[in-house]
């Protein structure tokens, strides 16, 4: 074998593991300073070994507060509010003590060969830790039970990268 052939055999090798993380439900902004508004754009790429996605479940991580998601024309949106963990202080003087704390869009139908974006937009509680890393759990439902269940978040130390079905992540950066 040549060099220039040993050199594309040695890059393919590396794109392959690359391709199959963009396999996964994907934030599309992976950086955002606390203490802002974030617009959360999940890239979903494909539906279940073949079979349509017809469901998207999005949980929202806490410090991730007034979440309004984006309707989607043939889909129904359903929202699940529920308690914070403690009250976070707001625009204008407004204390919010609950809200949406999971987004679901069902009854559409994405075709597996098809791409999709499924949006919320929220805001990044200003006390959240800057230089870390807040997960969105999502789970992708299929006709028949089937499922990709994008939800496994890293241990300390440990990269999203070795996982098999990690949740999309966006990294904070500190308040502007």
């Amino acid at each position: 074998m040549t060099r220039a052939l040993i050199r594309a055999a040695a890059v393919a090798a590396l794109l392959v593991p690359a391709a199959g993380a963009s396999a996964h439900v994907t934030l599309e902004t992976r950086e955002a300073p606390v203490g802002a508004g974030y617009k959360a754009v999940f890239k979903t790429p494909h539906g279940c070994k073949g079979a349509p996605t017809t469901t998207l479940r999005v949980k929202i991580p806490e410090g991730v507060i007034a979440v309004k998601p984006m309707p989607k024309p043939g889909w129904t949106l359903k929202t699940v509010k529920g308690p914070y963990a403690r009250t976070y202080d707001f625009y204008h003087g407004a204390k919010l003590s609950e809200g949406v704390v999971e987004v679901i869009w069902s009854g559409g139908e994405l075709p597996d060969e098809f791409y999709d974006e499924f949006v919320v937009s929220g805001f990044l509680a200003p006390d959240l830790p800057a230089g870390e890393k807040l997960y969105f759990p999502v789970v992708q439902e299929c006709p028949g039970g089937a499922a990709e269940r994008w939800i496994e978040i890293p241990q300390a130390g440990q990269s999203g990268a070795e996982l098999d079905k990690p949740a999309p992540g966006v990294t904070l950066l500190p308040k502007r």
